[in-house]
């Protein structure tokens, strides 16, 4: 019943345009008149959810082919997830880390356990996520490296993406992300992403770290070379360094995998994650890996209010319960090769390349076509919700909960927007 009613849904008659009913208009002005202007939205003002499919304040329906980049890989409202959260609720929601609480020591144990790690120190947001990896590795460097005090260099890779803060738009090449928030944080080391010869070159007696996106999302659904990972991971072994994967957007289940590193065989020291913790419900995010570089943290030296709260940590439980049966994975790798071989007969009609890997692509549109905005625009007026990246990417990455028959609904828009 559930997939015929949504395929209901996408049939659902979406105007030729995305003209806003005095409603929507109404809900838009308040937005551009009280809210800061740092995104740029879709005109759509979405009022309820369920699964893959969004409903707006006028009752049409849209497929979610964003999945609020992968916050949402288990769809909306997930009732598994809702549950978890209800439950809670009735409970406990927040101690602060002041006291202990019954969700916290069992919700780390099981997240450690899903990943292989030893220990999580459990944060907010994706940001706050790498945020505290910075500063695990860098007293790391002090305390067990060796390295002098306030010298420690972590290497980044160019066209990053790793959250919005202060210290971390510091080292972004993205002159949207990075002009006019100086002055600037120092400690890193920029080298192009994919090139293992470059970081191989910026590793001294110094170095704390590398921080790599498995594979990057804001840049594109960008996947590097084969060797390029596998070699970070020598370069790191070889000369005491920490390896620190951002699995924020990449991990738990998006890419086929738990974690999109797997795909390359390697373990990093550090991984940072984030977005689908928290099962699109509430913000949750995590630093998981080795005993004895997380260990370095002691009593008051790092913290979060909210980080590890009761609430939080009940929806984190079920989200590890979800992915530790291997189901979300597998849909990934199903739909997904369906998902980039339909995108792949889209090249050269609209399309110059196609990136990605399980349910995340990147669709690198042809010159001369509709920009990423313009794609996206069009898209929402044949009922489907994605999102540009770059300019000139579309970026896909639907729920991982769609079904095959609403996944070609949303790719058959997809080819009738490039293709037209």
């Amino acid at each position: 019943m559930r997939g015929r009613r949504h395929n209901l849904m996408a049939m659902t008659v979406v105007p030729s345009h995305l003209e806003a009913s005095s409603q929507a208009a109404r809900y838009r002005a308040l937005d551009e008149q009280y809210s800061a202007h740092n995104y740029h939205p879709l005109p759509v003002v979405i009022a309820e959810a369920s699964g893959a499919w969004m409903t707006d304040v006028d009752g049409r329906h849209y497929l979610d082919f964003l999945a609020g980049y992968s916050a949402l890989n288990f769809g909306h409202r997930h009732p598994d997830l809702i549950a978890a959260a209800t439950e809670q609720l009735g409970r406990v929601t927040l101690t602060s880390r002041a006291f202990h609480h019954d969700q916290l020591g069992p919700f780390c144990r099981e997240l450690a356990e899903l990943t292989g790690t030893d220990r999580v120190l459990p944060m907010n947001s994706g940001a706050e996520a790498v945020e505290s990896a910075i500063k695990i590795a860098r007293k790391w460097a002090y305390r067990v490296k060796g390295v002098p005090e306030n010298r420690a260099e972590i290497i980044v890779a160019g066209s990053n993406f790793h959250g919005r803060t202060t210290t971390i738009v510091s080292f972004s090449t993205d002159p949207v992300a990075h002009d006019e928030f100086g002055p600037y944080t120092p400690g890193f080391i920029v080298t192009d992403y994919g090139d293992a010869a470059a970081v191989e070159a910026a590793i001294t007696e110094r170095t704390a770290a590398v921080l790599v996106e498995p594979i990057q999302g804001e840049a594109g659904v960008i996947v590097p070379p084969a060797d390029y990972l596998p070699r970070l991971r020598r370069l790191c072994d070889d000369n005491d360094v920490l390896l620190i994967a951002d699995e924020i957007q990449s991990g738990l289940a998006r890419t086929g995998e738990l974690l999109a590193s797997e795909h390359d065989g390697i373990r990093a020291d550090l991984y940072t994650l984030g977005k689908a913790l928290g099962g699109g419900i509430l913000p949750v995010s995590a630093v998981v890996g080795r005993d004895d570089v997380i260990g370095v943290l002691e009593p008051g030296q790092h913290g979060s209010t909210f980080g590890g709260n009761p609430l939080a940590c009940a929806v984190g439980r079920a989200v590890v319960r979800m992915l530790s049966t291997g189901e979300f994975q597998e849909r990934s790798r199903e739909l997904g090769a369906h998902l980039h071989a339909r995108l792949g007969e889209l090249v050269g009609r609209g399309a110059v390349e196609v990136r990605g890997r399980g349910l995340w692509a990147g669709v690198e549109l042809a010159a001369g076509g509709p920009t990423g905005r313009q794609a996206s625009e069009a898209l929402a007026e044949r009922g489907v919700l994605c999102k540009e990246t770059q300019d000139t990417t579309l970026r896909i990455a639907p729920p991982l909960v769609i079904t095959r028959a609403e996944l070609d609904t949303g790719l058959d828009a997809i080819e009738a927007v490039l293709t037209s």
